[in-house]
C-alpha cells in the first residue's frame, strides 16, 4: 500500500496531513506497545525496521513470530476495547 492511499484515506476521514499522518500511526502503535510492555525488538521488527546487516534482514523474516503474533492480537484486542468506548479520551476536531 503506498503512502499517497493511506495519504487520501486520512483525508477523506477529515484529517491534513497537519494533523495526521501514516507514520503518526506507526509511531503511537509503537509507543503504546512499549508502554504495554512488549519486546521492544519485536515491535522494530513488527513496524518492519530491519537489522542493519543486509543479509540477515533479508533472510530473517520470521524473528520474534511468536511474540509478533501474540503482540498483534494483543493489540487488536486494545483496539476493539477502544471501538467498544473503553478508555477513550475525546478529542474536539479544531476548524
Amino acid at each position: 500500500m503506498s503512502d499517497n492511499t493511506i495519504r487520501t484515506a486520512l483525508k477523506s476521514l477529515g484529517y491534513d496531513s497537519d494533523v495526521m499522518t501514516a507514520h503518526g500511526f506507526r509511531t503511537t502503535a509503537s509507543t503504546l506497545l512499549n508502554e504495554q510492555g512488549w519486546s521492544p525488538d519485536a515491535i522494530e521488527r513488527q513496524l518492519a525496521h530491519a537489522p542493519r546487516d543486509q543479509v540477515r534482514a533479508a533472510y530473517n523474516r520470521a524473528q520474534y513470530l511468536e511474540e509478533r503474533r501474540r503482540m498483534m492480537q494483543s493489540w487488536a484486542d486494545y483496539l476493539d476495547s477502544l471501538k467498544a468506548g473503553a478508555q477513550v479520551i475525546p478529542f474536539r476536531k479544531q476548524g
